[in-house]
C-alpha cells in the first residue's frame, strides 16, 4: 500500500518537460530568403539580453574603423556584468574589442565601441536605433549597447534578431570574428586569451557562430548560426533553459527535411522561345537561394515577363522574373539587357582619321 502512495504522489509532481515547451519564442529562419521553417511567438516583444551586442559588433565592423587603436577611457569604470577586464589608458583595437564583445560578451567592450564609434553611449544607440529600421527590425528598441536590464534593457523579438543576424552574416569580417573560437591579444597594459562562450562551435560540427545572452529579466537568449546542403539557417530562443540542446535537434531536423537550392544564378539567362531580343543579352543582377523539402522541390515555377521595347539601351530593364511555389510568389526581380559592344576597328579608325584630316 505505500508503494502505491508514493507513485501516486510522484505522478502529481509537475515535472520539468525538456525541449521547446519551455521556451517563450523561437524561430528558424532560412538567413538567404528569410523563409521562416519554425515559429512560435516570434513577434512577441521581451528583453533580449547580451544578443544585442550582435548590433553593437556590427556597427564597429561597418564603421571601417577595426584597425583603429582605441585609448579606453575613464568611462569603462562605470562597466559592470561580464567583461573582458580592460583598464583605463589602456590601448587596444576597435578589432580586439568586437572580439572581446563577441566571444566574452563583455560588457566593458560595449562601453569602449559605444564611445569610440558612436561618439558616446547615447548617439551609438541611436545609431543602433536607425540601423534596425533601415534592415526591417519592425519591434525593436535599443536603450544600451550591452543588453544590460538594470536601466533600461534592449526590447525586440525573435523575429526581428533572426533579421539583425541574416543582415550581419552577409559581411565577412563579421563572420570570421564570430565563428572563431579563441582570440588572444596583447596591449600596453595586459595579455588576453579569450574563449569563445557559445558553446555550439565545439558541440555541433555545422555550426558557423552566434551569440548568447542572459539577465535576470530576459532570462536565457540565444542566437545560432549553422550552414549544410546549401543551407544557412539561423535559430533564436528566448527565455529557453535547454537553448544548446534544442538549437542542435532543430538544426538536425531542418537540415534532415530542407536543402538549399539556387534558383536563379546571377548573370545572363537563356529564355526558350525568346527571339524579340538579341541572343545572350539578357541578364539578372542577382541570384535567388531558396530552401525547399522533397515535395516542394518539383512545384517551383520561373516565369519570364518582357516588355518588348522598341528602344533601349544598355543595362535598362525589358521585364520581370517571377519565382513560384504553387501559386505562390516568393520572388520578383527585374530583367536587364546587355548590349554587346562592336569591336573597334584600330586600323581603319587611323585611316579614316588621317583622310578626314586632308
Amino acid at each position: 500500500m505505500k508503494k502505491i502512495i508514493i507513485i501516486l504522489i510522484l505522478l502529481l509532481i509537475p515535472f520539468e518537460v525538456s525541449g521547446l515547451e519551455n521556451a517563450t519564442a523561437v524561430i528558424v529562419m532560412d538567413q538567404d530568403s528569410h523563409r521562416i521553417l519554425y515559429s512560435k511567438n516570434i513577434h512577441q516583444v521581451r528583453s533580449v539580453a547580451s544578443i544585442s551586442k550582435i548590433m553593437t559588433a556590427l556597427l564597429a565592423v561597418e564603421s571601417g574603423k577595426l584597425q583603429d587603436e582605441v585609448l579606453i577611457g575613464e568611462e569603462i569604470n562605470g562597466s559592470y556584468g561580464s567583461g573582458i577586464y580592460i583598464k583605463e589608458d589602456e590601448l587596444i583595437t576597435l578589432e580586439s574589442l568586437v572580439y572581446g564583445l563577441m566571444l566574452r560578451s563583455g560588457n566593458d567592450a560595449a562601453l569602449a565601441i559605444a564611445h569610440y564609434v558612436g561618439g558616446d553611449v547615447d548617439k551609438f544607440v541611436e545609431l543602433m536605433n536607425e540601423k534596425a529600421k533601415q534592415i526591417g527590425m519592425k519591434n525593436t528598441t535599443f536603450n544600451n549597447p550591452s543588453g544590460l536590464d538594470e536601466d533600461k534593457g534592449n526590447y525586440s523579438t525573435a523575429y526581428d534578431m533572426a533579421i539583425l543576424t541574416s543582415y550581419a552574416m552577409k559581411n565577412d569580417l563579421y563572420r570570421k570574428i564570430i565563428e572563431t573560437k579563441k582570440y588572444k591579444v596583447k596591449t600596453n597594459l595586459n595579455y588576453y586569451s579569450w574563449t569563445n562562450k557559445n558553446k555550439l562551435l565545439y558541440l555541433y560540427r555545422y555550426a558557423t557562430g552566434g551569440k548568447t545572452g542572459y539577465t535576470e529579466i530576459a532570462k536565457r537568449t540565444l542566437v545560432t548560426t549553422a550552414s549544410k546542403n546549401n543551407l544557412n539557417l539561423v535559430i533564436v530562443t528566448l527565455n529557453d533553459g535547454d537553448d544548446f540542446n534544442n538549437h542542435m535537434n532543430l538544426y538536425e531536423e531542418y537540415f534532415n527535411e530542407y536543402q538549399g537550392y539556387t534558383i536563379l544564378h546571377k548573370g545572363l539567362i537563356p529564355i526558350d522561345l525568346e527571339t524579340y531580343y538579341p541572343k545572350n543579352s539578357l541578364y539578372l543582377k542577382k541570384e535567388y537561394r531558396y530552401p525547399l523539402n522533397e515535395s516542394e522541390k518539383d512545384n517551383v515555377v520561373i516565369e519570364f515577363k518582357l516588355i518588348k521595347k522598341k528602344q533601349y539601351r544598355d543595362g535598362n530593364k525589358v521585364g520581370k522574373v517571377h519565382v513560384k511555389l504553387g501559386d505562390k510568389v516568393l520572388y520578383r526581380d527585374d530583367i536587364y539587357i546587355q548590349i554587346k559592344k562592336k569591336k573597334i576597328d584600330v586600323f581603319n579608325l587611323i585611316v579614316k582619321w588621317l583622310t578626314n584630316d586632308k
